[in-house]
């Protein structure tokens, strides 16, 4: 077997050209392994130093046609020697491996940059179904373009010519074979893949060694081949020191909850329904059952939720997570935490709607939900994490607010921050906040319905401590005995009580943190995945000189006590947001402002030139 690695500068007269940064796309059918191939072209990359981050683009269908439009997968991710915010406007590098996936990402990736594309794909048959009249690598199509033809199938199947393997497992090996090529191309080893490999297919270890044979024969293919001027590197980062991880958000909001349990002391209790792109999270936390992890697939999104009350009555801590469809069957339920005033923190992942709308794309179109989507006068905490990695922090953020304050926490977190990733600096135990939890006992002196003066939150009392026994429910109580009340004046103390509580909030939790100058022309104002686009804007402004400042919100009921004060200090409020105004409507609602919207609901992230393009207009405006 050639040693990973083989075949690099000292084996070719290319010279090698460094790089600062390098955004890649693969693309394929969804039985191509384009995520598996971009995800270890990822790991391969973060082990070598670099700074990066992802955007995996899943389609909606799930047995989608081969060579169809519908079926197309797709993974892009930015590495660099310089600190990265995001996955990359537009690939420098796109790997089509069927004409359906050209047709989809050609109108993603400027003239003049490297198409690479499986000639074996582009038949008739395949050329019809992707929409297209003639062969585009004969029309002209591509003739702006450098392209690379290369016959992966075939010569896939050539390297695996002795293998005792069919037909369509030795086919299916292909996707290594771009992916050892594109290892050549930018002088990265192999080993971590082949290790990875080896420990997938510990029980099949003759697809191991083909798929790392493919592999190789990719590798050696870009050594021998003329086809390539030169080979390129992207030197590692000059990042922090410290331990570091690669995680998706979904994972990290995962640990952060194991994390939580650690630190408060309790266990934590998931009671969800699977639902895309929210059901990682419950995989995730099956695998820490050593660490006082409780996880329940529950029949619906209802006893979902239920359960997770149920057990943050118990004493643990009450998880659920889903998606927009689930948080509207969850809402009746959540209504009931609120009223019974019982820590619960609830995950929504949020996707394209409405209804079923489009399942694997993200959007932030759930923040009104989240607000007021219950009945009655309804409040809960809201928080949205700003990257993959904050997901940890803000797992961590939503524990802390729901058992001091005894009230239900949504974080917002949405499909392009579950499922991409960037690299993670694992804190040090000792920097994270202690969220140590006594539950409530006769000899305190507290009955069970009184308030702490400063939070005004009922206390945690475990069913069955003596001397506090207590009425549970639904049903509205009085404010001192807890019994059933329908009386007028106490229902409307209860309300005023309950939305206080949450409104004081404001005063634990972190001021606006404000990047860039401290009062100017423009403000960007943000909140959820916008925030590493809004940031590399920030970048570009401060180049340019422009007196422009970016602040992101984590905490968005109730928002940071000093943001009225933090706004009134720009010429304009800038709100980019993947949705039609959601964040601008409260903003403006609240406060003596009114906010220009960027907004976009296309399933996709934002790029860079569309914050920027958009606030060059309006200082072009002011000056």
């Amino acid at each position: 077997m050639v040693e990973a690695g083989a075949g690099s500068r000292e084996d070719t007269a290319r010279p090698s050209q460094e790089l600062e940064s390098v955004v890649i796309r693969f693309a394929g059918d969804s039985g191509d392994g384009i995520q598996l191939t971009g995800t270890q072209f990822t790991n391969t990359s973060f082990i070598a130093g670099n700074d990066l981050s992802t955007l995996p683009d899943f389609p909606a269908e799930i047995r989608a046609p081969a060579g169809s439009l519908a079926g197309v997968s797709g993974f892009q991710l930015q590495l660099s020697s310089q600190e990265v915010h995001t996955p990359g406007d537009t690939p420098d590098v796109l790997v089509c491996m069927n004409p359906a996936a050209l047709k989809v990402n050609l109108p993603l990736i400027e003239k003049g940059k490297v198409i690479l594309l499986n000639t074996s794909t582009f038949n008739s048959a395949n050329i019809k179904k992707a929409g297209y009249e003639e062969n585009p690598l004969e029309d002209g199509t591509l003739d702006d373009y450098q392209v690379f033809p290369v016959d992966i199938t075939a010569l896939t199947l050539g390297a695996l010519e002795d293998s005792d393997l069919s037909q369509k497992e030795k086919t299916r090996c292909k996707n290594f074979f771009a992916l050892g090529l594109l290892y050549w191309l930018y002088n990265r080893k192999m080993d971590t893949t082949e290790q990875w490999l080896n420990k997938k297919f510990s029980k099949a270890p003759e697809l191991a060694a083909a798929n790392i044979k493919v592999m190789h024969a990719g590798y050696n293919y870009g050594v021998t081949t003329e086809m390539f001027a030169s080979t390129y590197e992207v030197k590692p980062a000059q990042i922090q020191p410290g331990k570091y991880r690669n995680v998706t958000g979904n994972t990290a909001l995962s640990l952060g909850m194991v994390a939580a349990s650690q630190l408060s002391g309790l266990p934590v209790f998931l009671g969800t329904y699977p639902i895309t792109p929210a059901s990682d999270i419950l995989h995730d936390l099956a695998r820490f059952k050593n660490f006082g992890i409780v996880t329940f697939q529950a029949e619906d999104e209802i006893a979902g939720v239920c359960s997770a009350i149920g057990a943050s009555y118990g004493g643990s801590i009450g998880l659920t997570s889903t998606s927009g469809p689930g948080l509207a069957l969850k809402s009746e339920a959540m209504g009931l935490a609120v009223i019974m005033e019982l820590p619960l923190v609830v995950v929504d992942v949020q996707r394209g709607g409405p209804s079923t709308g489009l399942p694997t794309k993200p959007e932030q179109a759930d923040l009104l939900a989240a607000m007021f989507g219950r009945h009655g006068e309804c409040p809960a905490v809201v928080l949205a994490p700003a990257t993959p990695a904050d997901c940890f922090d803000i797992a961590i953020e939503a524990v802390r607010l729901a058992t001091k304050y005894m009230t239900p926490v949504i974080i917002l977190s949405d499909g392009f921050i579950a499922n991409s990733s960037e690299a993670w600096h694992i804190p040090e135990v000792d920097t994270l906040p202690d969220l140590s939890v006594r539950f409530t006992v006769a000899e305190d002196g507290k009955g069970p319905f009184t308030r702490d003066p400063e939070t005004l939150s009922r206390p945690w009392i475990r069913p069955g401590t003596p001397g506090l026994t207590h009425r549970v429910g639904g049903l509205e109580k009085d404010f001192n005995t807890g019994n059933v009340s329908y009386d007028p004046d106490n229902h409307e103390k209860m309300i005023r009580t309950r939305a206080a509580k949450v409104a004081g909030i404001a005063k634990d939790i972190e001021p606006a943190q404000v990047v860039g100058p401290e009062s100017g022309d423009v403000l960007i104002l943000s909140w959820g995945s916008p925030a590493g686009t809004v940031r590399r804007a920030l970048e570009v402004f401060q180049k340019e000189g422009a007196s422009v400042a970016g602040c992101h919100l984590r905490h968005l009921n109730p928002f940071p006590a000093d943001l009225g004060q933090v706004m009134a200090k720009y010429r304009h409020v800038v709100i980019p947001e993947m949705n039609l105004g959601q964040l601008r409507m409260l903003i403006t609602a609240n406060y003596d402002v009114r906010p220009v919207g960027i907004n976009k609901v296309k399933g996709q992230p934002f790029r860079v030139s569309e914050i920027v393009d958009p606030v060059r207009r309006l200082l072009q405006g002011v000056h």
